[in-house]
């Protein structure tokens, strides 16, 4: 059980990713989570959305560069310690975290995080043992 995640690499430019959001939101794809880090040229726009086929053939019709990597998303308590306990016990594994960002939802009890690590397995099995719900890509297009 994983997520689907867009990598779009993006120029670094005034309204790059304005237009990205744009043509997303004309076609009623909805971002549920996202992170973007830039260098001085160029922009690595992470998403997690609510259809993945639609979202990756329309940016593609438009041009952009896009890449579908495998992630792992994680339902964590949304009280102080919960994601350094989720963390330990991705270190407890030894399971390194590439990267990590959160969603965007509408709960108060719960908040979501995607997890890059190079086994998504042994991840999610360390953070089912440890009691963790962990999301998949069905779960998001109920958000």
């Amino acid at each position: 059980m994983s997520l689907k995640q867009l990598t779009v690499f993006v120029e670094n430019k005034q309204g790059a990713l304005a237009a990205i959001t744009e043509t997303l939101a004309k076609s009623n794809v909805n971002i549920r989570a996202l992170s973007i880090a830039d260098t001085e040229e160029f922009g690595i726009l992470r998403l997690i959305v609510n259809d993945n086929e639609s979202a990756a053939a329309i940016l593609k019709q438009e041009g952009y560069l896009i890449k579908t990597t495998d992630v792992v998303g994680v339902k964590i308590g949304d009280t102080p310690g919960k994601l350094s306990t989720a963390l330990k016990v991705m270190d407890a594994a030894g399971i390194n975290i590439e990267y990590l960002y959160a969603f965007m939802v509408r709960t108060e009890k719960h908040a979501y995080v995607v997890m890059r690590v190079a086994d998504n397995a042994s991840a999610q099995a360390a953070l089912e043992q440890a009691g963790f719900h962990l999301i998949c890509d069905a779960d998001v297009k109920k958000l």
